[in-house]
């Protein structure tokens, strides 16, 4: 049964950190995209980051870019978004998400297949 599970979410002040982490099991790791997306209660769900396993490029929402890092480790089955000087307005309930591909990510949440159950993050002022 293929799973994803997230973890690493809490509560942090305004100018924090935190390490989301998201657990992959059930399937092989290879030819998938792997993504980050976040929602607010009453938004639609957004795109945050992504990967692919056999493309070495990556996406960024414009309001993360070059605060937050997407990486992964395919022999561990597991991907990292590093979440650097957060802000209030990143307060959500963070999800990881796959589909597979062979080419790379994209940021519709739509193409995704698989989801974890989600892990929430609060950033204070």
């Amino acid at each position: 049964e293929v799973q994803l599970v997230e973890s690493g979410g809490g509560l942090v002040q305004a100018g924090g950190s935190l390490r989301l982490s998201c657990a992959a099991s059930g399937f092989t790791f290879d030819d998938y995209a792997i993504g980050w997306f976040r929602q607010v209660p009453g938004r639609e769900r957004e795109g945050v980051s992504c990967l692919s396993s056999k493309d070495p490029r990556t996406w960024y929402r414009d309001s993360v870019k070059g605060r937050f890092t997407i990486s992964s480790d395919n022999a561990k089955k597991m991907v990292y978004l590093q979440m650097n000087s957060l802000k209030p307005e990143d307060t959500a309930v963070y999800y990881c998400a796959a589909y597979q591909t062979q080419f790379d990510c994209y940021y519709s949440p739509y193409e995704y297949k698989y989801w974890g159950q989600g892990t929430q993050v609060t950033v204070s002022s």
